[in-house]
């Protein structure tokens, strides 16, 4: 064993000298070394040890070579540090970290035990190296408890928190969360912000946060919806912020919750309380007016307004005496106010005597008149009502009321109040007199664009000019009404036979596409009208206009613009898409909506060169519920397409990226509906979705029909052209159905034509088919627009289409959509075939 240079930390010339002499510098370094140097033999006795910091054992360290090693360690800890010296003496080193020497100072050592061993590998002694690091100890203490603290702040905070990764999923949640919506923390995890959104929420919430994360705001609140584990709505109050790193660079957001859904049912039950109150006040015959303890006007109904000839709005926080004039029909003389009675006693005050209203014009109301305070919940007065009545009769003032609550405020066209009852006069004399009458309904397609596009002001006067233009389409004796929205319905109380109804419905068709406003051009309205008749289709009011209903929307369905006429078959219809839309909603919280894949191929080698993304809604037995052309349109029409959109076009880019990564990509092309494309967010949450996902925007492609390119005018232009400049592929689905011109495709920057496949079907036996075909694909290749068949099923047609120069097929001759993973087996095994081909 070798022996130590200074034996028991001795040293042969003084440190002083260190600088003059080469053989001081290890005694040098020993003194200077912060930290404790030993050597400690098999028997746990210290053979050496240098001198350490005196505050370590509290007294000076003379002496410590030759003392057992159990003399000098803190019992609590001195088990733990000799059975890692009994380690090290076996030939493995070893740590120990603790309260190591038994003096009075505590420090908190690190200690490094290595075995001393000759070259035959027996171990003589160990090295030992003891370092303090209290003070290191003690920040990580602290540290600790901080995160601790912070996690049990945040864990059992009473309000719910969680921690949002930019792509939207739950990166911790706290107890609160999880109650509130039904889900275990693990189950969260899982889970990202669109799981638990309500749909028609979540476009909102998602616009926010892209604001958030393109640094436009610090934070937001707001009230949104969440879906609870079970299904039921859970009503939050969301305040979120975003932490980033010092870079900039997000890291996760932060987000606080409360539940306020009991609120919410208070506020409707309150709503509702109000709009009864509101309701009732203005409907029943009495004039009514409210006041303050100061006898200060807070509110009157319509009959007050009336009979003092001032509106609610003049009168507010008038005293009473100016709005509500009394005097005595004998003498004229000044009455007072009984109101002022009724707060003094706090009783009920009737008018005493006979007296007169005085009008704000000057003439006289005969009236009656009661006067109560009105208490809060403590029983004190806090104002009063004054109810009085025109006990003249007076016919006039009686039909002009009337006539104002039947009339529609925003067009002057009677309203469902007024409709309702002359359907049911105009059924009545039809049903007398053996003759029909017809019902119109009326819906303006597409119009929630418009008030998207220019506001609801803006949409409210196209509402007026259209109702204008209905109206010169009539004849006088016919009744047009404002039903609802963007709703109008037409009752001809006489037609002879049901071609009448149907001239009818042509005229307002054209009438009410010439409809303009001055500021907005290009309104280009069309209109759905469904049309039923009695007593052929209904025998009462009722029917009738459900009828009529029924046959508007299967105009809707049919591709919209147009009439039809109500058939016993369309109630079946309409029951099914009422509970298509109930279904629906419940299919997307349960995430039951999938996409499949359809190959398109090189017309030329058959090798597959791209894929269509197909939505396919299945039920939990694995059965398709409803087939797309059943769910889409419905979606479309209940506002349901917007957020299912967003989730294709999502899901459809993690896929194809997902394909890319795996060396497999291939451009996967989304179909887009009119509605989603023309919604005001459409532009940036695809950049959102390009942003979060990484993948290359030439993977992946835009269908759009002809109808949607063709109907925004230079907007839909300048939104093609943005879209094209973020890299994405522009195609033209079913090409040659709808009325684009060729002569305008140079106007749009699309890359992709698809033939519809009712060319397709017919293009080997039928040659006027093949030759409109050949015309479209030379027109368009002379374009530089790649042609894609769609519907291909036989290889007669593949041929027919490869020799007119078609450049990819699509149909069930190359596959039928197919889920995801078999999709990729379908990659994996023509990229297998291709490697195999070059190591040909």
């Amino acid at each position: 064993m070798n022996q130590p240079l200074i034996p028991d930390g001795s040293s042969a010339d003084p440190p002083e000298h260190a600088g003059r002499s080469a053989r001081n510098w290890p005694e040098h370094v020993l003194r200077g070394v912060p930290a404790l140097i030993a050597y400690i033999d098999p028997e746990l006795i210290v053979r050496f040890a240098n001198q350490p910091p005196r505050r370590w054992l509290g007294a000076a360290t003379d002496g410590l070579a030759g003392r057992a090693v159990d003399e000098l360690l803190d019992k609590l800890t001195a088990p733990r540090a000799i059975e890692a010296l009994q380690a090290a003496l076996g030939g493995q080193p070893s740590t120990v970290e603790g309260v190591l020497f038994a003096g009075r100072a505590h420090r908190y050592m690190h200690a490094t035990f290595q075995p001393d061993a000759d070259n035959e590998g027996r171990v003589h002694g160990v090295f030992a190296v003891f370092i303090d690091i209290t003070e290191r100890h003690a920040l990580e203490l602290k540290l600790r408890e901080s995160e601790q603290r912070f996690f049990g702040a945040f864990q059992h905070a009473a309000i719910g928190m969680a921690l949002v990764r930019p792509d939207g999923r739950f990166l911790r949640v706290n107890e609160a969360v999880c109650r509130m919506l039904g889900y275990s923390q693990e189950e969260f995890l899982t889970l990202s912000v669109a799981d638990v959104t309500h749909p028609d929420d979540y476009g909102n919430d998602m616009s926010q946060l892209a604001q958030m994360l393109d640094g436009r705001i610090d934070a937001y609140q707001m009230e949104k919806r969440n879906l609870h584990k079970d299904g039921h709505v859970v009503h939050f109050q969301l305040s979120t912020s975003l932490v980033r790193d010092e870079h900039g660079k997000p890291l996760y957001f932060v987000s606080q919750v409360q539940d306020i859904s009991q609120r919410k049912q208070y506020e409707e039950a309150l709503f509702r309380e109000r709009e009864l109150a509101e309701v009732t006040l203005n409907s029943i015959g009495d004039a009514v007016i409210a006041a303050d303890l100061e006898l200060r006007v807070t509110s009157l109904n319509p009959i007050a307004e009336g009979l003092t000839g001032w509106t609610a709005a003049e009168a507010r926080g008038r005293p009473m005496d100016e709005v509500f004039r009394l005097r005595d029909v004998r003498t004229g003389a000044a009455l007072p106010n009984p109101l002022r009675a009724a707060i003094e006693r706090n009783a009920i005050v009737d008018l005493q005597g006979k007296a007169v209203l005085l009008h704000r014009n000057g003439f006289e109301t005969p009236i009656e008149d009661s006067s109560a305070p009105i208490h809060d919940h403590a029983g004190h007065a806090i104002g009063g009502v004054l109810v009085f009545r025109d006990v003249s009769e007076t016919r006039a003032l009686a039909l002009k009321m009337i006539h104002l609550t039947q009339l529609d405020t925003l067009t002057g066209l009677p309203n469902r109040s007024q409709m309702q009852g002359q359907i049911e006069q105009a059924v009545a004399m039809a049903r007398r007199r053996q003759q029909r009458c017809a019902l119109l309904y009326i819906d303006i397609d597409h119009f929630k664009q418009i008030n998207e596009q220019h506001g609801p002001a803006n949409g409210d006067r196209v509402l007026r000019a259209f109702a204008t233009q209905l109206r010169q389409a009539l004849q006088d004796e016919d009744l047009l009404c404002r039903h609802h929205g963007d709703e109008f319905v037409v009752l001809l109380p006489q037609v002879e036979a049901p071609g009448q109804a149907a001239s009818v419905a042509q005229r307002l068709i054209a009438y009410g596409e010439r409809t303009a406003v001055a500021g907005l051009p290009g309104l280009a309205l069309h209109m759905s009208v469904g049309i039923s008749l009695c007593p052929d289709d209904a025998a009462d009011a009722d029917q009738l206009l459900r009828n009529a209903d029924s046959a508007m929307y299967e105009v809707k369905v049919g591709g919209r613009q147009g009439f039809r006429f109500f058939t016993t078959s369309m109630n079946e219809r309409a029951a099914l898409r009422r509970r298509i839309e109930a279904e629906l909603r419940v299919a997307i919280a349960r995430e039951q909506l999938s996409l499949h894949y359809q190959p398109k191929v090189d017309a030329v080698d058959g090798h597959i060169v791209g894929a269509e993304a197909l939505l396919r809604w299945y039920g939990d037995d694995g059965d398709e519920r409803y087939s797309p052309e059943q769910f889409v349109a419905v979606a479309e029409d209940v506002g349901l397409i917007v957020p299912i959109g967003s989730w294709v076009l999502r899901e459809a880019c993690r896929q194809a990226d997902l394909w890319y990564r795996e060396g497999l990509g291939v451009p996967v092309a989304v179909n887009v509906s009119p509605v989603q494309f023309q919604h005001a967010h459409f532009l940036g949450e695809l950049q959102t979705v390009l942003t979060h996902c990484a993948l290359d925007p030439a993977l992946l492609e835009l269908e759009l029909t002809e109808r949607t390119v063709m109907a925004g005018g230079d907007a839909t232009i300048a939104l093609l052209q943005r879209i094209k400049r973020c890299g994405v592929r522009l195609s033209l689905d079913d090409f040659g159905t709808g009325y684009c011109s060729l002569s305008y495709l140079k106007h749009f920057p699309v890359d992709a034509l698809k033939i519809d496949r009712a060319f397709v079907r017919d293009v080997e036996s039928d040659p006027d088919t093949a030759a409109i075909t050949q015309a479209i694909i030379a027109m368009a290749r002379s374009l530089a627009k790649t042609v894609v068949a769609e519907g291909v099923e036989t290889e007669a047609q593949a041929e027919h289409l490869r020799a007119a120069g078609c450049e990819q097929l699509q149909g069930f001759l190359y596959g039928a959509p197919m889920d995801a993973a078999a999709f990729g087996k379908l990659l994996t095994e023509q990229h297998l075939r291709r490697w195999a081909s070059d190591r040909r």
